[in-house]
């Protein structure tokens, strides 16, 4: 498995085509995952996260991120490995940068699958800040992505063109990049939300297996990479 810099236009792609959310996350970077027949496979994205995201950790803008999507096409070994490899690229391209959040829609049935198998702290679950909206079709669309429509369309309010519909929360998790975080991260942590099975285990090699119901990514009959 190889990783390298993602252009903006491979961000793009595998976030509309890969991910649940199809939306581009906003000031992100990240890295594009190869497995070992050299096949383009998705990305790994980050960002700065939300202004306040810090405060759990007393970091500044800067000090913390947020792993924010993992779009990949099903056709890597394994993701926890992906994404191992991603947050070393991430921790050596952003020295400062002391501690990652993530977060596992409820909404989607996800209860993070692969932040428990590369033992991420579960911090428990966040209320939503933002709305979601519903459009004429009956398709859930993102505030970011409702706005951007909202503004090509130049129309004055939301209401006029989708219904609003109730947010779910979301599992936070953190990981510390800096090990003086370490005992602030378990002090914050919680036990892992069960799994509503009859196994309840979870292990590394068991993650590229669980994604599909994780919603991290979606198979498509593509084969190219965006440049």
């Amino acid at each position: 498995m190889r990783l390298e810099k993602a252009s903006y236009k491979a961000i793009k792609y595998a976030c509309l085509n890969f991910h649940y959310a199809k939306a581009v996350p906003y000031l992100s970077s990240g890295y594009t995952v190869f497995n070992h027949k050299n096949e383009w496979c998705g990305v790994v994205v980050f960002n700065r996260g939300n202004i306040n995201g810090g405060k759990p950790y007393k970091c500044v803008i800067g000090q913390f991120a947020e792993l924010i999507r993992v779009a990949l096409n099903g056709k890597q070994e394994q993701t926890s490995k992906a994404v191992s490899l991603a947050i070393r690229l991430f921790k050596k391209d952003n020295p400062l940068c002391k501690v990652l959040v993530s977060y596992a829609d409820t909404g989607q049935g996800h209860e993070g699958t692969i932040y428990k198998a590369m033992n991420w702290y579960y911090e428990g679950e966040i209320k939503p800040t933002r709305p979601k909206f519903k459009d004429k079709n009956g398709k859930i669309i993102h505030s970011r992505v409702a706005a951007k429509l909202k503004t090509e369309n130049k129309i004055k309010e939301y209401d006029d063109i989708y219904e609003r519909v109730l947010n779910t929360n979301k599992h936070r998790f953190s990981y510390p990049l800096d090990k003086s975080l370490i005992p602030l991260c378990k002090s914050l942590s919680k036990p892992y939300p069960k799994k509503q099975t009859s196994d309840s285990s979870i292990t590394a090699n068991a993650v590229s297996d669980q994604l599909t119901e994780e919603g991290q990514h979606h198979p498509i009959a593509q084969n190219t990479l965006p440049l």
